[in-house]
C-alpha cells in the first residue's frame, strides 16, 4: 500500500499530513467513506483538479477504497496553526459562525456537523482542524458556486450560499488558526444532532 500511495504523498505528505504553507490539504485521519467519495468524485470529474483527475482516472472503486482506508488510519502530527491575518471583527465573526452559526441566516454552526473538536464525524463528514485558510476559503467558494457538489440533499451548497465573502474569510482564518486537537479521531455517527439533512451522511 505504501507503494500505491506514492502518487498521493508527493503533494499530501508522507502520512497525508498536508503541506505546511501550500494548498494541499491534510487527508490523514479523515473518515474513510469521505475520502473514498472524494476520490471517486475526482475520478468521475464531479470534482475537478487536473492533477487529481489524472492520478485516479483509471482506478477502480475497490482500489480507491483501499487508499481511503489507508489514509483514514494515519495520524501524523498536525502542522503548526497559521496565525490569522484578517481584521479582528472578521475573525470574531468567523469564530461565531464556527461555534454558534447564525440563526437569522439559517447557517448552522460548523461544530454541529464537523464535531465539537472539528475533527469530523463518521462516516462521511471531514475534519476541518489542520486545514490551511486558503484551502478552506477556496472550497467554501466552490461549494457556493456549485463547482463542488455532494450527494443530495447538498447541505454544504445550501450553507455556503448564505455566507458572504467576509464570512468565508473569517471562518477560514479562524479554523486555520486552531491548534491541534487533543483527540484527532472523527466523532461517531450522530445524525440526530445534525441541524439539517445532508447527503454526506447517507
Amino acid at each position: 500500500m505504501e507503494a500505491r500511495v506514492q502518487g498521493c504523498v508527493t503533494c499530501h505528505g508522507q502520512q497525508g499530513q498536508g503541506t505546511a504553507n501550500q494548498y494541499f490539504p491534510r487527508i490523514a485521519g479523515k473518515p474513510a467513506a469521505y475520502l473514498h467519495r472524494q476520490l471517486i468524485a475526482f475520478r468521475d470529474l464531479d470534482r475537478r483538479y487536473a492533477p487529481m483527475n489524472y492520478l485516479v482516472a483509471y482506478l477502480t472503486d475497490d482500489y480507491l477504497r483501499e487508499v481511503a482506508e489507508y489514509f483514514s488510519k494515519q495520524h501524523p502530527p498536525f502542522n503548526p496553526p497559521q496565525p490569522a491575518t484578517v481584521p479582528a471583527n472578521v475573525l470574531e465573526r468567523g469564530r461565531t459562525l464556527v461555534q454558534n452559526g447564525d440563526g437569522s441566516k439559517q447557517i448552522p454552526a460548523c461544530i454541529a456537523c464537523h464535531g465539537a473538536s472539528l475533527t469530523g464525524m463518521e462516516p462521511g463528514i471531514p475534519g476541518l482542524v489542520g486545514l490551511r485558510p486558503n484551502y478552506i476559503a477556496a472550497q467554501l467558494t466552490r461549494w457556493r458556486t456549485g463547482e463542488r457538489r455532494a450527494a443530495a440533499p447538498d447541505c454544504m451548497h445550501r450553507i455556503a450560499t448564505r455566507l458572504t465573502e467576509s464570512d468565508i474569510q473569517g471562518v477560514s482564518a479562524w479554523l486555520g488558526s486552531l491548534p491541534a486537537p487533543d483527540r484527532p479521531q472523527p466523532e461517531k455517527p450522530n445524525a440526530s444532532r445534525m441541524p439539517m439533512a445532508c447527503g454526506s451522511q447517507s
